[in-house]
């Protein structure tokens, strides 16, 4: 609605101003189609504050638009880069199976006993600090890790001898008949830890994916696994699981 003046003249509403940030973040990407191929590495902070005429706040503000929108990647001891092509990653729950299927291309990390935190623990109904068998996967795609995975089973109901084995796992994961599954995807920041596998900085953005498998009407599995906000795209259509470029 307009507003009015003292005459009870009407006014057309004036809109918000739009912030630097973002007037900042089209000039960038404009300025990425036009000067810069993908791989190449951007000048620093100081230099493109000084060519833009803005604060630094308001630069890293809108560097960190770009590498949501995935035109940006920032590593360590490389610098802020241009971003190839996202990789699309299909996560639709009609074509996953158990985790370890012929054509599941994460590959196993590692495997061994860890605690149930609160989240694992209530997801998979078990005390916390219950030790679960866990898998550690990777996902790679143009020989560069895009995502690592988490992948927490319940405990056999016969002792084993010996650290668990992650070929093991997935083999008696598959035997159960899988009756359902469920996602969920949240917005997050790399800790440490994912930082350091996915070759990110701490504190950039990544997609959290959390799923749940059951079968015999429980949850009998919890993945967790964290994606490259700035390399994946996901994807939920009813296709075969795989990774494509573009």
């Amino acid at each position: 609605m307009g507003s009015t003046t003292r005459r009870g003249v009407a006014r057309p509403a004036v809109p918000p101003a739009e912030p630097k940030y973002r007037q900042l973040r089209t000039a960038l990407a404009d300025a990425l189609d036009a000067e810069f191929s993908v791989g190449q590495v951007l000048p620093d902070e100081r230099t493109l504050a000084a060519r833009f005429g803005v604060a630094r706040a308001t630069l890293r503000q809108a560097l960190d638009q770009l590498e949501l929108d995935g035109r940006l990647q920032r590593r360590r001891g490389v610098g802020t880069t241009v971003a190839p092509p996202r990789v699309g990653v299909d996560v639709s729950p009609a074509r996953q199976a158990w985790p370890g299927a012929a054509d599941d291309p994460w590959t196993v990390t590692g495997c061994a006993l860890l605690p149930a935190g609160p989240a694992v623990a209530t997801a998979l109904a078990v005390p916390r600090g219950t030790q679960l068998p866990t898998i550690s996967r990777t996902l790679v795609a143009d020989g560069q890790p895009v995502a690592t995975e988490r992948l927490y089973a319940l405990p056999s109901p016969r002792p084993a001898d010996g650290p668990p084995d992650a070929a093991e796992l997935l083999a008696a994961l598959r035997r159960q008949p899988l009756e359902g599954q469920d996602r969920a995807v949240e917005l997050g920041s790399a800790d440490a830890e994912q930082s350091a596998s996915l070759d990110r900085l701490p504190g950039a953005p990544v997609l959290l994916v959390t799923t749940r498998y059951s079968t015999a009407g429980r949850v009998a599995a919890l993945s967790l696994a964290t994606y490259r906000a700035d390399t994946c795209r996901l994807t939920f259509g009813d296709q075969r699981l795989a990774l494509t470029t573009g």
